[in-house]
């Protein structure tokens, strides 16, 4: 090899021997599959001080913003599904009234969203668990109360 050349550096005036050439290709594979990275493979552990990441796709929201964010999107589907098939209706008979599709079409859909929303804000009822030490009697029984007249008299009867 010539002095003012270093190993990898082409020659364009001087032809390769076919040692050369063999050398050379050698070593062009050996640098192709020669690791450029390291990937450690030890289990991350299960938690840590280290804060969270912002993953990609959605922002990260609070469950309150994720819920409304995900009723806004379903009601953006449910009107433009109704919508879309009104327009349809109105195309294809070339005879039907908007304001009666409008009232067909959308009592529905409000009426989903209404019952969505009454839905969301019930809540099951709380389970009550009692935990006793000794003997315990439980009474049943129901008081039913009847208040009349302008000055109040209850009177309570057992039944």
């Amino acid at each position: 090899m010539y002095p003012e050349t270093t190993p990898g550096q082409s020659r364009p005036d001087v032809r390769m021997t076919d040692a050369e050439a063999a050398t050379e290709a050698a070593r062009i594979i050996a640098d192709a599959y020669r690791p450029t990275a390291y990937r450690d493979d030890t289990p991350v552990p299960a938690h840590g001080d280290t804060p969270p990441v912002a993953q990609p796709g959605r922002p990260p929201m609070s469950q309150g913003a994720t819920d409304a964010s995900v009723l806004m999107l379903a009601g953006a589907t449910a009107t433009t599904m109704v919508g879309g098939t009104a327009a349809v209706l109105m195309y294809v008979s070339q005879f039907a009234d908007p304001i009666v599709c409008g009232l067909v079409f959308g009592a529905p859909t409000a009426l989903v969203l209404a019952l969505a929303r009454i839905a969301k804000h019930a809540k099951p009822a709380p389970d009550v668990h009692h935990h006793y030490e000794g003997p315990v009697y439980q009474d049943r029984r129901n008081v039913h109360s009847r208040t009349t007249g302008m000055w109040a008299k209850t009177n309570n009867h057992q039944g």
